[in-house]
């Protein structure tokens, strides 16, 4: 069997750390499986190298950030950006050469891969790369000779031959690319978590794990906040159908499983509850009600790269509407900008958050929205706007009652429940 390792920064964020991965690696070849391993960088590294491309060219506006958001470096693209992805890809080579060493100290035979030896070939488009092919040959000749193959998550290489990573999570989707173009029969994504739960545990003491998810109902979890997976790893698996397990690298325990869809499946009418804290409001006031008028304004958006979710138009009154829309919190500032600029009215609101229900079994059963909404009414949670798909509903709250929401939903659901 071919098995596929990721393991997140938190799992390799110290040697002892690192040590364990190998020990789990050697387990799982001592089984008599092949086994192709992708690490992220160490916890902290890339954010610290950011960090410090910021400060470098922006001091001002890098003071007292903690290299999280790509603050200066978003600003200057061509070269810069270029120089970036030279950088924030040495975390993973670091990481992966440190755990191929290990697994060789510990009597095992691995070898480290980075992007171009390993053959993940992307677009040019540095920062937030796109993958377009994997040349398998390379990995298929280390496993060939036996050895565990550890490769540099996050990263390829353009067809110039330049560096290149996949955005923040990008080791998930490299984890799952490599998996699906190998044909691997599994890909565990390990991580400082048990599985995927019913809501954030953090948040939610009694949340309960769950133990098989379909495709569909990842996707739209990752879509609404659920941190447990990449969102493009999840349409990669789903793609090509890899199956992936999300489990804890702290202890040998199963998981959950996502999965095709399965019949049973639908008998669960809610599955999760998510909450997305990293969401802002914009609203344009009168916007004249003729074709054309609104997708003037969501063209502007899109040519900059901002990503819309729920959106809302008003009814028309005397040839005028208003139209409101959410945006990524740190996307705000940069679309009120851009859309003052072009002469709109524009209100905005930061102290939003977005909580979601979803379940596959939505698509059979009656009545979960209004159920939803008599329990935040019950608790005095005013919605501010909704919007639906087959098997979600997503509310617009104040942030406020972001956590308040979150709770009340899972277990006005039973979400809590054995």
């Amino acid at each position: 069997m071919l098995v596929f390792q990721k393991y997140g920064g938190t799992s390799v964020g110290s040697l002892a750390r690192v040590r364990r991965c190998a020990e789990r690696c050697l387990k799982v070849v001592e089984g008599g499986d092949q086994l192709v391993v992708v690490v992220s960088a160490m916890s902290g590294e890339t954010n610290r190298l950011i960090a410090l491309a910021n400060e470098l060219v922006d001091p001002a506006s890098a003071e007292g950030s903690t290299g999280g958001p790509w603050i200066a470096a978003n600003k200057r693209g061509g070269d810069h950006d270029r120089e970036m992805d030279q950088l924030v890809a040495t975390g993973e080579n670091v990481s992966a050469s440190l755990l191929a060493m290990a697994v060789n100290h510990l009597g095992g035979r691995a070898v480290s891969l980075v992007g171009h030896q390993l053959g993940m070939k992307t677009d040019d488009a540095f920062t937030r790369a796109r993958i377009t092919d994997v040349e398998t040959s390379r990995i298929r000749e280390e496993l060939a000779r036996g050895k565990i193959v550890v490769c540099a998550g996050f990263q390829g290489t353009s067809p110039a031959g330049d560096i290149t990573t996949l955005g923040r999570g990008g080791s998930d989707t490299s984890a799952v690319a490599l998996a699906a173009a190998l044909s691997a029969d599994v890909c565990e994504i390990l991580t400082d978590v048990d599985g995927v739960f019913t809501t954030d545990p953090r948040l939610v003491s009694h949340a309960s794990k769950i133990d098989r998810l379909c495709f569909e109902e990842m996707l739209e979890l990752a879509s609404v906040g659920a941190k447990v997976l990449q969102l493009r790893s999840v349409e990669v698996a789903a793609r090509f159908g890899v199956p992936v397990h999300v489990r804890s690298s702290e202890h040998m325990g199963a998981g959950t499983m996502i999965v095709p869809e399965e019949s049973s499946m639908e008998s669960v009418v809610v599955s999760a509850v998510a909450l997305d804290r990293n969401e802002a409001k914009i609203t344009i006031e009168r916007v004249a009600d003729v074709p054309g008028s609104v997708a003037a304004i969501f063209e502007a958006l899109a040519a900059v790269g901002v990503v819309v979710d729920m959106i809302v138009q008003n009814a028309s009154t005397e040839g005028h509407t208003d139209v409101s829309f959410t945006v990524p919190g740190q996307e705000l500032q940069r679309s009120v900008e851009l859309l003052t600029a072009r002469g709109s009215s524009v209100l905005a609101d930061a102290d939003i958050c977005k909580v979601s229900l979803v379940g596959l079994g939505m698509r059979s059963h009656a009545g979960v929205a209004a159920k939803m909404f008599r329990l935040l009414a019950g608790e005095g949670i005013n919605i501010e706007m909704v919007s639906t798909s087959t098997i979600k509903i997503s509310v617009v709250v104040g942030e406020r009652y972001g956590e308040l929401a979150l709770r009340t939903l899972h277990d006005g659901f039973g979400l809590g429940d054995p």
